[in-house]
């Protein structure tokens, strides 16, 4: 209001001398009687109004103006393009990959990612509470505690120099983004996966019969003669299956629970901190919540003795079968499969195949620094497996799970939903 009190002092000067004594209360008393005199005065102070506003107003649109060049400036100089981050990241202390809207007590992987890219200037600020503005997506959706050595999500960002050094300045170590590659407007990291591999890491224990001695795991060989069994009942996955059974809060009749698994297959044992471990590889198109651990909990239960093989050609049919769940602990995304994109874009001499031959070392190194010492230290000190062995008994494999253990498990993989594997 900077025009109002010269003009005030100005209509002021225009009355009697004991009027101008009195102030502002003295001119504002003389409306009444004044009717000529107020109608000029009330146009005048309407006409410093709109010229104050009008200036502000002015104010305005010059800070914004400015704003939005220096934006643009900054918008040419460091475009938004779409991209794929190849990330690996120990899943220890976090729940599952995916951000949960409403539960910031829950810490994510995607929390830290998200957050990283605001702080290295990757993404605006204000986009961070909506990811779909920057067209994010990812691969797989890892559950509470599974790590990934090839993870890949898509969005847009901003192209800074040095873009991954910048983002793992704000990461922590257990969380790593190891490669970036430009790819096709439209493109879909979820959509646009043909198929996932993921690793599961166990100690051999885990398929000793179920009258073995726990107590010291260390002791334990595997014998060849079962490595062939344990591999003969995973070859029986292979194919498309009706995997209801094997997740949670699935009809039988929902086309969604058939699957195409391609291979699943136990490796050679080895020793880590005098304890044998081997590793089960299994590659499929697409997986539900908690299959594969599931895959795994019942060919174990099997090999242990605690039914019979045909429980599991029984366990695609319509009936509900009980199924244990193996534990989280050793379950790794191993990578996730491009196959029909980089046929149709990987040579058109625009775009890069999505494969990651260069960072094969530092995938292998991060897997060796933060996933192996990980899930070995911690089978070791909780024995989380073997703790997992002694529910088996618990299970009825020759009748249909009863309604309690039913309700049971729903509870629990409720406290999961949105973080199933992909």
């Amino acid at each position: 209001m900077f025009k109002i009190r010269p003009l005030l002092s100005a209509l002021v000067t225009r009355r009697p001398t004991s009027e101008r004594h009195g102030g502002l209360s003295a001119l504002f008393s003389c409306r009444m009687s004044e009717g000529p005199r107020d109608e000029q005065t009330a146009k005048l102070l309407k006409r410093a109004n709109e010229e104050n506003e009008e200036c502000a107003e002015r104010g305005q649109a010059t800070k914004r103006i400015k704003a939005e060049g220096e934006h643009t400036e900054d918008e040419k100089k460091y475009p938004k393009k779409k991209v794929v981050l190849l990330m690996a990241y120990s899943g220890k202390g976090y729940y599952g990959m995916q951000r949960n809207p409403g539960t910031s007590q829950f810490r994510t992987i995607e929390d830290d990612l998200v957050t990283a890219l605001i702080k290295s200037g990757c993404i605006p600020e204000n986009h961070g509470d909506d990811m779909k503005k920057m067209s994010f997506q990812r691969c797989a959706r890892t559950d509470k505690g599974v790590s990934a050595a090839g993870q890949v999500v898509s969005l847009k960002l901003r192209l800074l120099e040095d873009i991954t050094e910048k983002i793992n300045e704000h990461l922590p170590p257990q969380i790593r983004v190891l490669g970036l590659k430009r790819v096709t407007q439209g493109f879909n990291s979820k959509n646009n996966c043909d198929a996932r591999t993921y690793c599961y890491m166990l100690p051999t224990v885990a398929f000793a019969l179920k009258d073995y001695d726990c107590g010291n795991i260390a002791a334990f060989r595997l014998e060849p003669e079962t490595l062939q069994r344990v591999n003969r009942l995973f070859a029986l996955y292979k194919g498309t299956h009706n995997f209801h059974n094997f997740t949670s809060q699935k009809a039988p009749s929902d086309p969604s629970a058939r699957r195409y698994i391609t291979e699943m297959l136990c490796g050679e044992p080895f020793l880590c901190n005098n304890t044998e471990f081997a590793v089960i590889t299994v590659r499929g198109q697409s997986f539900m919540l908690h299959q594969i651990r599931k895959m795994i909990g019942l060919v174990i239960a099997v090999v242990k003795g605690y039914t019979t093989e045909a429980v599991i050609e029984r366990s695609w049919g319509q009936e509900k079968v009980d199924v244990p769940k193996a534990p989280g602990l050793g379950l790794v995304l191993e990578r996730v499969h491009f196959d029909r994109y980089n046929k149709r874009f990987g040579g058109d001499g625009l775009h890069e195949r999505l494969e990651w031959d260069r960072e094969e070392e530092a995938i292998k190194a991060f897997k060796e620094a933060h996933i192996y010492p990980t899930i070995v230290e911690t089978e070791c000190e909780e024995g989380s497996m073997v703790s997992w062995m002694s529910t088996l008994p618990i299970h009825d494999f020759e009748a249909t799970a009863n309604d309690a253990r039913d309700n049971k498990d729903q509870k629990q993989d409720g406290a999961d939903v949105g973080n199933d594997s992909d």
